[in-house]
């Protein structure tokens, strides 16, 4: 598996700064029998398992996260950058390399008790997912597993999710970042 999806990545030198390695995923996305294996994957962990809702993190995770609810037959949860949603909303902020910003969700996105499921492309520092983590766990919500395509682990962010409790998956691993 890793070295048929590891292929369909496609590997950009110097981006967005010298010295990092961006993994475009627009590659594996274009990929029909790439793509597919790659939902395949993610779902099977909790295939007749009760799955109330994925949550995707803005835009790759809308695209895999709804994938993955599709397949799971459950509901999807957009988590946005602020001010993008048109509800009343929760938010929490959180460290980005240069700075601070926030990522919200509906109020009645999720409710207390729903199994719930984040998908993303790719983790890394984990900073991100963290704070998808503690917002849906802020609405009560059993967040069941972190699933991701990818993972940089020298940069730490799968021991971060881990530490809150919630198991996470990756499909392939880049050493670096």
């Amino acid at each position: 598996m890793s070295i048929d999806l590891k292929n369909a990545i496609r590997s950009i030198p110097d981006y967005p700064k010298p010295g990092i390695i961006f993994r475009d995923i627009t590659t594996l996305l274009g990929d029909a029998r790439a793509f597919r294996r790659t939902v395949d994957e993610l779902v099977q962990p909790w295939s007749g398992t009760k799955i109330d809702k994925t949550a995707g993190i803005e835009a790759r995770g809308f695209i895999l996260g709804g994938a993955v609810a599709h397949q799971l037959s459950a509901g999807f949860v957009p988590i946005r950058k602020k001010g993008k949603l048109p509800h009343k909303v929760v938010s929490i902020g959180y460290s980005l390399e240069y700075g601070i910003d926030e990522m919200e969700m509906h109020v009645d996105a999720l409710t207390p008790g729903e199994r719930v499921i984040l998908v993303d492309d790719i983790i890394a520092t984990g900073g991100t997912a963290e704070a998808a983590v503690k917002l849906m766990k802020k609405l009560g919500a059993d967040v069941v597993a972190a699933c991701f395509v990818i993972d940089l682990p020298d940069l730490g962010g799968t021991k971060k999710i881990e530490a809150l409790g919630v198991p996470v998956r990756s499909l392939i691993a880049f050493e670096g970042h």
